[in-house]
C-alpha cells in the first residue's frame, strides 16, 4: 500500500492506495484538495466563498463548478432537514471565537443558504447578506474529489481520511474504527466496510479544551443557547463523504436516529453513547 500525508483544509489529509501508481495521481489528488481549499476556505479572506459572503447580496456572482456543486448539495440537505442543515452560521461561530471575522457583521439582517439563487449554472446572487461557513460540507466534497481523481487515475481500491471525513473505494473490504467519545485514546471496531464514506461529529474534543461546541443549531433563536451540547458522538455512513459530513449535523442536532433526511440520502446513523 502506497501512503501520503499532507496539512490540508485545517488537518491532516492521509491518501492511501492498494496499489503502485506514478506520484502524479497522489499529488493530483491533492491539488484538487488544495484548490478546493483554496475555494471555500473562511479564513482567507481573498477566498471565493469570502468573495461570496461580502458581495453577493449586492451583486451576482461568477463561482467554480465545485463551489457550485457545493451550495446545491448544502441547498438540497437544508431542503430535506428542514432547515436544521444551514452552512449560513458563520457569524456565529465568529462571535464564538471560533472563526475569524473578515466583514462587518453588526446591525445586519443575515440570511442562510436558502437566501441563494442561482441565475445560471456557476452564476449565483443572494436576497440578504451572508455569512456562510462550507468547512466541513466542503471537506466531505474534497475527499470526494480526491476519490474521484483517484479512481481515474487508475486506483483501483484505496482510502482518503481528511481528520475523520474518511472514504473507502474499491471492493477490498476495509476495517473501520471509531474514537470512544469518554476515552479518546480507545478506538471502537465498528466492522468492514467498502464502496462508502464516514463522518462523525463530537464534543470529546471541546469539552478538553473548555471551549465552546462548533455545532450550531440554525433554528435558534439569537437570545437562546444556540450551540448544540450532546452526549458521545454522532457518525453517518453514506454514499460520498459531501452527505456523510452534513447530515451529522442534522443528527446532533436533531438527536434523532430515523429523521427522514437520513433516508432520503440513503444514509446510516451510529450514535456511539457517552
Amino acid at each position: 500500500m502506497m501512503t501520503r500525508c499532507r496539512p490540508l483544509l485545517g488537518t491532516f489529509v492521509e491518501i492511501s492506495i492498494d496499489q503502485d501508481l506514478p506520484m502524479d495521481a497522489i499529488n493530483n489528488a491533492f491539488a484538487s484538495i488544495e484548490i478546493i481549499q483554496g475555494l471555500m476556505g473562511f479564513h482567507n479572506p481573498q477566498s471565493e466563498l469570502s468573495q461570496i459572503n461580502q458581495l453577493s447580496h449586492q451583486q451576482a456572482i461568477d463561482i467554480h463548478p465545485w463551489t457550485s456543486q457545493v451550495l446545491r448539495v448544502a441547498k438540497e440537505i437544508y431542503h430535506y432537514s428542514g432547515g436544521l442543515f444551514n452552512c449560513g452560521i458563520g457569524h456565529r461561530l465568529v462571535a464564538a471565537g471560533l472563526l475569524p471575522q473578515h466583514i462587518k457583521l453588526a446591525n445586519v439582517d443575515l440570511g442562510g443558504i436558502e437566501d441563494i439563487h442561482f441565475l445560471a449554472p456557476d452564476l449565483i446572487q443572494s436576497k440578504r447578506p451572508l455569512c456562510l461557513d462550507l468547512g466541513g460540507i466542503a471537506k466531505g466534497f474534497a475527499v470526494d474529489m480526491a476519490v474521484k481523481i483517484l479512481t481515474s487515475e487508475g486506483a483501483r481500491s484505496g482510502i482518503v481520511n481528511a481528520g475523520g471525513d474518511l472514504r473507502v473505494f474499491g471492493d477490498t473490504p476495509r476495517r473501520l474504527y471509531l474514537r470512544h467519545p469518554d476515552q479518546t485514546k480507545l478506538v471502537l471496531d465498528i466492522g468492514e466496510f467498502q464502496n462508502c464514506a464516514i463522518a462523525t461529529s463530537s464534543l470529546y474534543f471541546a469539552k478538553r479544551d473548555c471551549r465552546q461546541s462548533h455545532i450550531i443549531n440554525p433554528l435558534a433563536k439569537e437570545d437562546d443557547d444556540m450551540h448544540v451540547h450532546f452526549e458521545g458522538s454522532c457518525s453517518i455512513l453514506a454514499k460520498e463523504c459531501i452527505y456523510a459530513d452534513a447530515l451529522t449535523k442534522v443528527l446532533a442536532i436533531s438527536g434523532q436516529e430515523q429523521h427522514p433526511c437520513f433516508e432520503r440520502f440513503s444514509a446510516q446513523t451510529i450514535w456511539i453513547r457517552a
